[in-house]
């Protein structure tokens, strides 16, 4: 099986142009492509994840990757599956981000001379001349062209700013930029990316000419996996920090029955053949193919040892014997007692981050969804004494996510 169709078996690929040149390029390892990355947080989440494997996926194959952080684009706000403005960032903060994501992408992907590289946009698009720019490269553009392109459309009962409206027209130019400096010659992206990503392969055909070897993929359900990355407790992160690898792999343990062979084929590394086996699994065994989903993605984010470690806790959690040590954990200090050496059962829960504030951990209470060592609570003003955590204190938050507490 060749590389491309190797991606097309697994889901990966929606859209094309010049499919037949594509293959080509992947096949033979010609392909320098990139992929845009918008820095909007501090840390890549798991709706980043498709984008990250596919990129290793290509270069395992000889082909060369670009991470494009969008420094730049990043000042002005993509539209895109949006109904409001995003917030505005100030440069230090989108600085400070993208120095996290190299660091992240620095897992998955490697870098140096001849390998993958890394630019940020912000190094072309910052120090523009904006008349000069429109005049090069606005005149590319039909404004009737753009109106009626779906990320564009869906704004327009909102109400759609100039300065978003600029953005087809500044990832256009980065494709241009990335093209004619670093010799990229195809670009992948989201379904909801697709006409950024066709005017930027139009752009480099009305500027170099037609025979402009420039081509343009999407991902197959990059969309949901951006959908992915959010939970009803907020975002999975790669940043072990904000979600631990327990946590991490928990997420993925507890994916849908129906997304398991979805999920493997599309981020794991695992041969088609053995997930085609997995396909045949019912009952009990669907639970074994998450656990190898989990432990997978965790090992490829987190490292083996923190992946063995995750999956021991989880065990530990539902009957499987082991140590369960390796639970998430935070640590009380004498000052988050009271003066009566107590702490209120809600606030343990925004101190372990089981909930982000007293009035949600209490309608958690309230709903019966909350238990301590595998007692329901059902009174949000109960209170502990230190002593309660001299022992192994557990508290649970529905059926799927445990927190240890120790002094």
């Amino acid at each position: 099986m060749t590389t491309y169709e190797e991606l097309v078996a697994r889901g990966l690929i929606a859209q094309v142009t010049d499919e037949e040149e594509i293959k080509e390029l992947i096949n033979n390892g010609k392909a320098t492509f990139y992929i845009g990355f918008d820095p909007t947080a501090d840390s890549l989440h798991v709706g980043h994840f498709m984008a990250l494997c596919l990129m290793k996926r290509l270069q395992m194959a000889g082909n060369k990757p670009i991470a494009l952080i969008g420094g730049g684009t990043a000042m002005i706000g993509d539209p895109s599956g949006r109904t409001d403005m995003r917030q505005m960032m100030t440069k230090e903060i989108i600085n400070h981000n993208c120095e996290c994501f190299k660091k992240q992408m620095s897992r998955f992907i490697e870098f140096g001379e001849g390998k993958a590289r890394m630019v940020n946009n912000a190094d072309w698009l910052l120090d523009l001349n904006y008349v000069n720019f429109i005049r090069d490269i606005g005149a590319c553009f039909s404004v009737n062209k753009m109106l009626a392109a779906e990320c564009y459309k869906q704004r327009m009962e909102k109400g759609l700013s100039f300065l978003e409206f600029n953005y087809m027209i500044m990832q256009s130019y980065d494709f241009y930029k990335l093209y004619t400096d670093y010799g990229c010659n195809m670009q992948f992206g989201g379904d909801d990316q697709w006409s950024n990503m066709l005017g930027g392969t139009e752009l480099i055909r009305k500027k170099l000419g037609k025979d402009a070897y420039a081509m343009t993929i999407t991902l197959l359900l990059n969309s949901e996996g951006k959908k992915m990355g959010k939970t009803q407790s907020g975002a999975v992160w790669l940043d072990p920090e904000k979600t631990s690898p327990y946590d991490f792999y928990q997420y993925w343990r507890n994916v849908a029955d129906a997304d398991v062979l979805k999920c493997l084929k599309m981020l794991t590394f695992l041969p088609l053949e053995q997930i085609e086996e997995m396909a045949k699994w019912e009952g009990a065994q669907l639970n074994k193919a998450k656990e190898i989903l989990a432990f997978e993605l965790t090992k490829l984010v987190h490292g083996e040892e923190e992946a063995a470690k995750a999956d021991a806790a989880a065990k530990a959690l539902f009957g499987g014997g082991a140590d369960s040590a390796d639970m998430p954990t935070t640590e009380l200090a004498d000052s988050d007692f009271d003066e009566a050496g107590e702490i209120g059962l809600l606030a343990l829960m925004v101190k372990g981050g089981i909930a982000k504030s007293n009035g949600e951990a209490r309608r958690l209470v309230q709903q019966g969804g909350v238990s301590v060592n595998d007692e329901k609570q059902t009174n949000p003003t109960v209170k502990f004494q230190k002593a309660a955590f001299e022992s192994e204190f557990i508290l649970k938050k529905g059926k799927k996510v445990f927190h240890k507490y120790t002094v």
